[in-house]
């Protein structure tokens, strides 16, 4: 994990990758790369079961994709419907479809090719009065080519991505959190705490679970009725690991369908995986 325009360290499972690129995180080349690789290298790295995407710069999660590059483009030639997604579009698919859950922490502006990225990622969260969304691609004459027009409508429905895309406007936090394009908003000191506790949390949870969960999640896109199959295959596959038999037995050791330890569920969640541990060892 060594990069120009990224930092990462690893802590209980959980990737923790640091965009720093001033002086506003434009995502020029080397950021790109360093993007495409890191995506590449955490999701096959098995010491990783969460990644968390945060920014140094507290005003700036990424602003957009650098004019100067885009500037550079050969535009002497007609245009194809091209046969191949293009590595933007990969790298971004990289992300949503990962086995391992990705959780993006803006806590500052994000924009243009910047939001698509983020977009992809399986959970956003924002800060209150700080986070804002601009895709500025149509005030420029041109409009996002990094997944935004497809991901958009499906994050926020068609009415919303449209104003968000032909508006070429900031949105607020508390906005984009109504429309469901931020899971949830803190004050700038508590979004660290529920992010960070949140990504551990989910690391303690069985690796194949998890992934399939995630697929089932994302295969909601498909027809219901396929989507219901899927999920009935998905079910009885993590039915049949040995860490899932072993743990429901554990749950029920610890009280689980008693009054006491389902008014705390949430704790025996983590019990379950502390307990089975202390049997292995």
């Amino acid at each position: 994990y060594n990069y120009k325009t990224l930092s990462v360290s690893i802590d209980q499972g959980v990737a923790f990758a640091t965009i720093s690129s001033p002086p506003i995180n434009v995502m020029n080349v080397d950021m790109f790369v360093d993007l495409d690789q890191f995506t590449a290298d955490v999701e096959v790295d098995d010491d990783v079961k969460v990644v968390v995407m945060q920014s140094a710069d507290p005003d700036f999660f990424i602003a957009h994709y650098d004019l100067n590059t885009l500037l550079e483009v050969d535009t002497s030639k007609e245009p194809v419907l091209p046969t191949e997604l293009h590595p933007y579009h990969v790298m971004c698919e990289r992300v949503r479809i990962m086995p391992k859950p990705t959780i993006a922490k803006i806590a500052g502006r994000v924009g243009g090719g910047g939001s698509e990225f983020a977009s992809s990622f399986d959970m956003r969260y924002g800060v209150i009065g700080k986070t804002q969304v601009c895709q500025m691609e149509v005030g420029l004459g041109i409009l996002p080519g990094g997944t935004g027009t497809q991901r958009l409508p499906r994050l926020v429905g068609r009415g919303r991505a449209m104003e968000i895309v032909l508006g070429s406007a900031s949105i607020d936090a508390e906005t984009l959190a109504d429309w469901g394009y931020l899971n949830r908003i803190f004050k700038a000191d508590e979004i660290d705490d529920f992010v960070d506790n949140f990504a551990r949390r989910i690391a303690t949870f069985p690796v194949t679970a998890v992934a399939l969960a995630k697929q089932s999640v994302n295969n909601a896109e498909l027809p219901l009725k396929e989507g219901l199959l899927n999920e009935s295959w998905l079910f009885d596959r993590t039915m049949a690991t040995d860490e899932a038999q072993a743990r429901m037995k554990i749950a029920l050791e610890l009280g689980a369908q008693t009054r006491e330890k389902e008014m705390d569920i949430d704790q025996l969640c983590l019990d379950i995986g502390r307990a089975l541990e202390d049997k292995v060892q």
